[in-house]
């Protein structure tokens, strides 16, 4: 029996480490295809990522499993590569920024042959990029007249050559203060914009705010223009009336006299012959 038990866990720990190595190959292979410039239509990179998450459920639940700090490891680059197709479906480059800012990359190297963390150059070349659409947005420029950011080229995927490792260094170095000072450039045009609508909104609530003073007023005056006519047409109404019942009585007055008047004249006033 323990030869064979010992065999069984030989060939678990192949397994698990079979597993892991393909897992770290797809994963490498999701960087690389991240750091390139793809078309919208791509769909393969989704599809790996998915399978990504697929393998690392399965290598957590080997017995023989890695460390924690490397499931961690793993766990975080595979987050950010499914944060980061989340991100490019959203419509407007600020929500695709922000939720670029959110995003953790990986801390160390997928391969010992990376010097720089293919996860956090591909969140540096998004970033960048998320910004340049913003100041195109902002500005009404056109973004592909903005430098692309491709660190990822620049050092290698499968790592720098000892030679040009000073030059990749100082390459990366030059590029990152090259978009850091654009993105500083950005801010200080955002707090310009921000500012001048401020004082926009402050001379435009000022002017509301005399509009329903004046308003106001001239609805209170209509009202008491308003009480004012009611009570006048109340007593025109009242007079009228009085006027018309002493006419009546004139009239019917004038009437009688006039009537016993014909009739005295008839009686006095001989009759022709």
């Amino acid at each position: 029996m323990a030869p064979a038990e010992e065999a069984g866990n030989r060939w678990v720990v192949m397994a698990a480490s079979r597993l892991e190595l393909n897992l770290v190959r797809l994963l490498c292979r999701c960087e690389a295809m991240a750091a390139e410039k793809r078309d919208p239509d791509e769909w393969r990179l989704e599809k790996y990522v998915g399978a990504l998450e697929d393998m690392l459920q399965a290598l957590k639940a080997q017995a023989s499993k890695p460390a924690s700090e490397v499931i961690n490891e793993y766990s975080r680059k595979v987050d950010f590569l499914k944060g980061m197709l989340q991100a490019e479906k959203l419509t407007s480059s600020s929500e695709k920024a922000l939720a670029n800012q959110f995003l953790a990359p990986g801390r160390v190297p997928t391969t010992a042959r990376e010097r720089v963390p293919a996860t956090k150059t591909v969140h540096l070349q998004s970033r960048a990029r998320y910004t340049s659409e913003m100041r195109s947005e902002l500005l009404g420029t056109d973004s592909s007249e903005e430098p692309e950011l491709d660190v990822r080229k620049r050092i290698g995927v499968a790592g720098p050559r000892p030679g040009d490792e000073k030059q990749s260094a100082a390459e990366l170095d030059l590029v990152l203060q090259r978009h850091q000072n654009l993105q500083e450039k950005l801010a200080e045009e955002m707090l310009g914009l921000a500012r001048s609508l401020k004082t926009h909104t402050l001379a435009a609530q000022s002017v509301i705010k005399k509009d329903n003073q004046t308003l106001s007023h001239s609805l209170k005056m209509a009202d008491q223009n308003l009480e004012k006519l009611k009570t006048e047409s109340e007593r025109l109404e009242q007079h009228t009336q009085k006027s018309v019942n002493w006419l009546l009585w004139a009239m019917l007055i004038i009437v009688c006299f006039i009537f016993i008047g014909m009739i005295l004249f008839i009686r006095i006033m001989p009759k022709l012959k």
